[in-house]
């Protein structure tokens, strides 16, 4: 029995869809911990191209089974359409996914205010997604959410719905009718019902009864370390925590259960939304790797941001998390390119800065200092042996390891599972 937490070294997008579908092969359950529908796990399953955005990864590997913990926020009608989506390219879900009954729910009035509120800060804004995320997490802390549980119960759910609507009516004013949001909310329920009630389990006894059989299990995460709400680049963040302490508060095990923590990295640096990129490159080369690399939002669309590896915020990640060993991807995005370059330090002002750093004044500022690493002519794409990579392209990822402190475990140069490199065939195993 082994739990191993896939967890993103960035700003989200690293590939951690591709990564969790690879090490599901030998999983039991694979388990979503935080979140919502503004993630976008994009996988290639037998050909076909699957983008996921509730349902853990690990639904495309025939027989395992999937859960979606109590930290995650569910927006009913999303899940409702994943679910339908799956279900139309043969994935059978009844028996294989459950959603734990503690979980907060999106409703559309968390998307009316989340729109709302991102309007309202115009050149301040975050650049949410816009699906409610943030405002169901708000209510969550504000002990005014909507459960799941809740959300079985009519006579509760319109009691706590009213109250809801009543507290955000001055808002909610200002962009809908009420008597039509209620209606809508309430007719929609009579649809969505008969699809989730039967997936609602108390995940927390659940999960703890799976560990004590000796599953192996992966705890999933969405976004990246860079988004998490503590450790993120603030205020440009989600409303949750993607590092992996988050696992144990959102499916509710203790830390001791937990074996190991892979951290999934870009070969390159992305973004999506407003925020500081030190790294970011608004040039031919820059463009390149948004083209290569095709970064466009899975949830979005948004066209990515795109820049050189930056050593500082992965050595961030690398420290919050607990890493010992990293899943890089993308390598193959970077043939070609020569020479490239690595951030290991920023300027501020003068002063040389070798860490991430927690002020949004300092960061906003931050000059990013590069080496030159020389780079490779060769294809890497399609290769699966180590050996066989190109010299430069070996001292590269060795570059990377020494100046973040984590050992690169798992290499991946394309969409599919057959395009990686294994180098620590324990992770595969479960061995840990």
């Amino acid at each position: 029995m082994a739990i191993l937490v896939v967890v993103g070294t960035q700003w989200g997008d690293e590939g951690k869809g591709k990564v969790v579908h690879l090490l599901s092969e030998k999983a039991d359950y694979i388990i979503r911990y935080q979140g919502g529908n503004n993630a976008g796990h994009t996988v290639v399953f037998n050909g076909r191209e699957f983008i996921l955005h509730l349902v853990p990864a690990g639904i495309l590997e025939p027989g395992k089974k999937c859960i979606i913990g109590s930290g995650v926020v569910v927006d009913p009608q999303a899940l409702v359409e994943e679910i339908r989506f799956l279900e139309g390219k043969v994935i059978k879900i009844k028996g294989r996914l459950f959603v734990s009954d503690a979980c907060h729910i999106i409703l559309p009035y968390h998307r009316w205010l989340d729109q709302l509120r991102e309007t309202q800060q115009g050149k301040r804004r975050i650049g949410t997604t816009r699906k409610g995320i943030g405002p169901a997490y708000a209510d969550k802390v504000a002990r005014v959410g909507i459960r799941m549980a809740d959300f079985l119960s009519l006579g509760l759910f319109k009691e706590l719905l009213e109250r809801n609507l009543k507290e955000k009516a001055p808002l909610l004013r200002k962009v809908c009718k009420l008597s039509e949001l209620r209606r809508e909310i309430l007719e929609k329920r009579k649809k969505q019902l008969p699809i989730i009630k039967d997936l609602v389990v108390d995940s927390a006894i659940m999960i703890n009864r799976i560990i004590s059989q000796a599953s192996n299990v992966i705890l999933e995460s969405a976004q990246g370390t860079l988004l998490d709400v503590d450790y993120g680049s603030y205020p440009y963040v989600t409303s949750s925590n993607p590092v992996a302490g988050g696992a144990c508060v959102g499916i509710g095990i203790g830390p001791t259960q937990i074996d190991r923590v892979l951290g999934v990295v870009k070969a390159y640096t992305t973004r999506v939304g407003e925020g500081p990129f030190p790294t970011e490159l608004s040039n031919g080369t820059g463009k390149l790797l948004q083209e290569r690399g095709k970064e466009f939002g899975a949830t979005t669309g948004r066209p990515r941001r795109c820049g050189w590896f930056d050593a500082s915020i992965v050595r961030h990640a690398v420290r919050v998390n607990g890493l010992r060993s990293l899943a890089l991807t993308k390598l193959d995005v970077l043939d070609g390119i020569d020479p490239l370059k690595i951030c290991v330090a920023y300027r501020y002002r003068g002063k040389l800065i070798k860490e991430f750093p927690t002020g949004r004044e300092i960061f906003k500022d931050c000059k990013p200092v590069y080496i030159k690493v020389r780079g490779w002519k060769e294809k890497t794409k399609g290769i699966q042996k180590f050996n066989l990579l190109p010299q430069n392209a070996k001292r590269y990822l060795s570059k990377i390891e020494s100046l973040v402190q984590a050992k690169i475990s798992i290499v991946s140069m394309g969409r599919s599972r057959e395009e990686t490199i294994i180098i620590d065939k324990d992770l595969i195993d479960f061995n840990f």
